[in-house]
């Protein structure tokens, strides 16, 4: 049989009487908060294994109420536990899902496509899709990083496909190749030319278009922590009387209006100063956070949580309000939402007041700050 065959059982499709009914309401998922100790003990447990053949000792932190067959810590965010004994290095691999990659402890070297990325502790990267990636420790100490995929959604439309160990890209994979004007451009013909018709905007777009549309490079971006710290370190005198939060976008510039790290994700890096409670709010975008530094809590839809500087926590599911607040020393943290897909799919509907209407980001007005006047 062909690779391309598949047998299918036999199926049909049914209706169902929908008529005079409401869609059904959305199912929050909990916060959770996974404690630094816990983390640590899956560090040390991946780390005492037998070296696998794919060279990946790695665990993915799932959420109670993910579905077994789409694993996650947000319904379409994957983090995955990744550890590296000094000298060892992963089997190349690559799929058509988009990372961020965050280093919590030690140092290394990550191959992505053409570019090689050294990176130390808390530094950041991303992973373009489909782009082959291995990873080496080549430091003194153990290597622990996460990994934040939207792998979740991709399996949930039976789309994700992966490769391990894959050969030399192909013309068809690697964002990394600049490609000429040209080539990143649909042909031009008369014949294939996309025709307006009406009055109001509507077109029509031949399948030679559509088959080629103009590319965008997905560059491979590093955010090294030295430097994120330099810039966040200036948000500090912005003063209590400021109501915005202190964070850094780390942007990627591909992403153009989606202000995303990548196409799904942005990933923020956030100070807060000692003694600061933020502003309760709410959008349709996930959040996860990694505390790095200090301590405080978070309200979620009326529920209290601590944290701690090693935590990660599901702080925000979707279209609950919440704030957080820091305790008696700065806090840092990074977080990661799917703010840029909800933007994408219009969607993306941000309550920043709650004695205000909500508005949808991205396709109307968004929101302003006093920062002008502090």
């Amino acid at each position: 049989m062909s690779k391309f065959n598949h047998e299918f059982a036999q199926a049909s499709a049914s209706f169902v009487d929908r008529t005079n009914a409401s869609p059904r309401n959305n199912l929050y998922w909990p916060p959770v908060v996974i404690k630094r100790a816990e983390i640590e003990r899956e560090i040390e447990r991946l780390a005492s294994l037998p070296r696998p053949g794919s060279g990946r000792r790695s665990s993915l932190i799932v959420h109670p109420a993910s579905r077994p067959d789409t694993p996650g810590l947000a319904p379409g965010i994957q983090v995955a536990l990744s550890v590296l004994l000094p000298g060892e290095q992963t089997r190349p691999f690559r799929h058509n899902a988009t990372e961020v990659n965050f280093c919590i402890r030690g140092s290394g070297c990550t191959t992505v496509g053409e570019r090689r990325i050294r990176f130390g502790q808390y530094d950041v990267w991303n992973h373009p899709s489909y782009t082959t990636y291995s990873h080496l420790n080549d430091g003194s100490d153990l290597q622990a990083r996460l990994t934040y995929s939207n792998t979740p959604l991709l399996q949930h439309m039976e789309v994700h496909v992966w490769e391990d160990d894959p050969g030399a890209e192909t013309d068809s994979g690697d964002p990394g190749e600049e490609l000429s004007r040209e080539a990143r451009q649909p042909p031009r013909s008369p014949h294939f030319s996309t025709l307006s018709i009406g009055s109001d905007g509507a077109m029509l777009m031949p399948y030679e278009t559509l088959i080629n549309p103009p590319s965008v490079h997905s560059p491979i971006l590093h955010w090294p922590w030295i430097s994120v710290e330099a810039e966040l370190e200036k948000l500090m005198s912005l003063g209590k009387r400021y109501v915005g939060r202190r964070l850094y976008l780390l942007y990627n510039p591909m992403t153009g209006r989606t202000n995303g790290t990548t196409p799904s994700f942005f990933a923020t890096m956030t100070i807060r100063p000692e003694g600061i409670v933020d502003r309760p709010h709410r959008h349709v975008s996930a959040a996860i956070n990694y505390y790095f530094r200090g301590a405080g809590w978070s309200m979620v839809a009326g529920n209290r949580y601590e944290w701690e500087a090693g935590d990660l926590m599901l702080s925000a599911p979707g279209w609950a309000v919440h704030n957080h607040a820091s305790r008696q020393d700065r806090v840092y943290e990074l977080t990661v939402q799917d703010q840029p897909l909800n933007i994408l799919m219009e969607s993306l509907l941000w309550q920043e007041d709650l004695k205000k209407s909500p508005r949808l980001l991205g396709s109307r007005p968004g929101f302003q700050t006093n920062r002008p006047e502090v």
